[in-house]
């Protein structure tokens, strides 16, 4: 496709064009290295400082840069550092298809220095370290014009190693229990709950700031929980009959089986809760993710995970004990969710959430990231599109829980189960393929 650029009265802009191609369904990955021997020397002072430049060749015959190697400095006998690249991107899944390779000498004006080429094939790479992966690299004008020429050096793969990809998905059809625990802010922070102004307005009309929250991400969230049996805890408030703070209190009043059933049950035993208890203080996230973290602690098989989703004003009281419980959490097969309502700064919250700087606690850092921030205001959509903002919503919040989920199973080597087969309905014989 070919659109030429507007926008400058009588002046031409140039074109873009946009070339593309169906991806095959390929989930492998290649982990190579090659090292350089008698490159060409470039630099008037010193040696040359060689990189590399893949290319996967596309149907029309034109060639897209997939890879570049880091710069090795003065040296004519490199050794790059070893790289991973989707099959996808290195060739389509085509084990036959060329791949270009190009040498270039650094130069720090950008204008590098091409010392020369070659070209392989996946299935010629896939032969691993052997004579047949030395590749002379030559360049063409040079070749034109000395007669000697051999070659402007070689490059030789040292190691090739594939790995097939297994996503979020393959776990889930694997058996993997994805768990979700909610757990409200009921801090008086928010505001009295029988006036207007408050987070947590009892309006007989409309949902509350934290409804809304809680429905939007709670509708996408149960879908992933097999049995729709969700822990739902409030935090921060003093309880009847006698009036005790209590930081993880079961909304439905049963703190033997706190369960609700679906996003529903937890809005039900949510309006309950406001009836019942005094929004209170202070606001303690740690009694909630210890918690959650206390179940995640005996299933560590990869067989369950844990996701914890607190809605809050943001204003937290026990900011090093969170920190802590994080630290601690983050090798636990566990994520944390927090959704930010209300117009308070949430410094905090996106300190937590470590995107930025991970999180450590008395000098020892998490081990991975397990917290996502949102807040919940950047998704009010002014124009009236609850439908597409609450989607919006969901999807970020959701965004991290794949790879922070899939980097816990990586790091203990936990490989999805097997799917089972489909169901087959009584009666129904079973297809084979002959």
């Amino acid at each position: 496709m070919e659109k030429s650029l507007g926008g400058i009265p009588g002046k031409k802009c140039g074109t873009i064009i946009v070339k593309a191609e169906e991806l095959s369904n390929c989930r492998e990955s290649v982990m190579m290295q090659f090292c350089g021997n008698k490159l060409d020397k470039k630099d008037f002072f010193g040696k040359s400082d060689p990189f590399l430049v893949f290319y996967r060749s596309n149907e029309d015959g034109t060639f897209t840069i997939c890879h570049k190697t880091e710069v090795v400095k003065n040296t004519l006998n490199p050794v790059w550092q070893a790289f991973k690249i989707p099959v996808r991107a290195l060739c389509n899944g085509d084990y036959d298809r060329t791949i270009k390779v190009e040498v270039y000498d650094w130069d720090r004006d950008g204008s590098h220095d091409f010392i020369g080429e070659f070209s392989t094939s996946y299935r010629e790479l896939s032969r691993g370290q052997s004579q047949f992966n030395v590749y002379e690299v030559i360049n063409p004008k040079k070749k034109g014009k000395k007669k000697k020429y051999l070659n402007s050096g070689t490059v030789t793969l040292l190691s090739f190693l594939v790995d097939t990809e297994v996503t979020f998905l393959d776990y889930i059809k694997g058996g993997t229990q994805i768990n979700f625990t909610v757990a409200i802010d009921f801090t008086a922070s928010n505001g009295n709950p029988a006036q207007p102004t408050s987070l947590h307005y009892m309006n007989p009309y409309q949902l509350n700031t934290y409804a809304m929250a809680l429905k939007a991400v709670g509708e996408i969230i149960q879908d992933y929980d097999s049995d729709k049996m969700f822990p739902a805890l409030g935090f921060g408030a003093k309880l009847p009959p006698d009036g005790r703070i209590s930081h993880e209190f079961a909304l439905n009043g049963n703190p033997q089986n706190p369960y609700c059933n679906g996003i529903d049950g937890v809005m039900e035993a949510y309006y309950q809760s406001l009836k019942s208890v005094q929004l209170y203080g202070p606001t303690n996230f740690s009694p909630v993710i210890n918690h959650v973290a206390r179940y995640a602690a005996s299933v560590k098989d990869g067989s369950q995970y844990f996701i914890l989703l607190i809605i809050t004003d943001g204003v937290i009281s026990d900011m090093a004990q969170t920190k802590e419980s994080i630290v601690n959490a983050a090798s636990l097969p566990m994520s944390i969710i927090i959704v930010g309502v209300g117009p308070a700064e949430f410094d905090a919250m996106i300190e937590l959430d470590g995107d930025e700087v991970r999180i450590s606690s008395r000098g020892r850092y998490a081990e991975r990231d397990i917290v996502q921030f949102v807040p919940f205001r950047d998704y009010i959509d002014r124009t009236g599109n609850h439908i597409l903002s609450m989607a919006r919503l969901a999807k970020d919040v959701l965004a991290e829980i794949p790879d922070q989920f899939l980097s816990y199973m990586r790091t203990r080597g936990i490989k999805p189960s097997p799917a089972p087969p489909p169901y087959t309905p009584p009666g129904h014989p079973l297809q084979t393929q002959i």
